[in-house]
C-alpha cells in the first residue's frame, strides 16, 4: 500500500498563503526582481538596523512612560524618550517608504505591505498627535502619556505584522529556485 502525504509548506514550488494581499489569489510576497531589488539595496540594511534600535528606544521609553504614569514622577524623562521613539519613528518610515519604491516602484501602500502601511499611518498619527499635545498644550501630563500608550501600543501590532512578513518572506525564499542549501 502506497501512502502520499501532503505537500509541505516548504517543499519547491507552493506559495505561501498570506504573503499577498490580493482578494482571490494567493500571490509571492516578492516577484524575482522585487527580491533581487530587495536583496541588493542598500535600504534593506538601513531597516535591518533601525528597526531593532526603534524597538530598544521604545522598550525603554515604555518602561519611563510606565514609571512616570505609576508613580508622577519622570515625566520629564518620559516626555524626552517618547521624542526620541518618535524621531527614530519618523526615520524607519522615511527610510521604509524609500526601500519600497525601490522594491515595488511605491513610495507607500504597495500591495504586498498595504495593511502594514495602512497600520503605520497610525502609528504616526498617534505619535504625532502626542507632539502636538507636547508642543502646544492640550491635555494633562497623563492624557498626553496615554496617547503616546496607544501609539506603543499600535506600534506592538505593526511590528508583528513586519516580523510576520518577515517570516513569510524567509519561507518564500527557502522555496525560491535561486535558494542553494549551504
Amino acid at each position: 500500500m502506497t501512502r502520499t502525504d501532503p505537500a509541505s509548506p516548504v517543499e519547491p514550488g507552493t506559495t505561501v498563503k498570506g504573503a499577498g494581499h490580493e482578494r482571490g489569489t494567493t500571490r509571492a510576497l516578492y516577484t524575482a526582481d522585487e527580491r533581487q531589488r530587495r536583496d541588493e539595496s542598500v535600504w534593506t540594511v538601513v531597516q535591518g538596523v533601525l528597526a531593532p534600535v526603534q524597538f530598544l528606544v521604545f522598550l525603554v521609553s515604555l518602561g519611563l512612560v510606565l514609571r512616570t504614569l505609576s508613580t508622577g514622577e519622570g515625566a520629564w524623562a518620559a516626555d524626552t524618550s517618547i521624542v526620541v521613539k518618535t524621531l527614530v519613528l519618523y526615520t524607519i518610515m522615511i527610510t521604509g517608504s524609500i526601500w519600497e519604491k525601490v522594491v515595488f516602484g511605491k513610495w507607500l501602500f504597495a500591495p504586498a505591505f498595504f495593511w502594514e502601511d495602512v497600520f503605520s499611518m497610525l502609528v504616526l498619527a498617534l505619535h504625532s498627535l502626542y507632539l502636538v499635545m507636547l508642543f502646544t498644550g492640550p491635555g494633562s501630563t497623563e492624557q498626553r502619556l496615554l496617547v503616546a500608550l496607544a501609539g506603543y501600543g499600535a506600534y506592538v501590532i505593526n511590528a508583528g505584522q513586519f516580523l510576520w512578513k518577515l517570516r513569510m518572506a524567509r519561507l518564500e525564499g527557502a522555496l525560491s529556485p535561486q535558494a542553494v542549501a549551504a
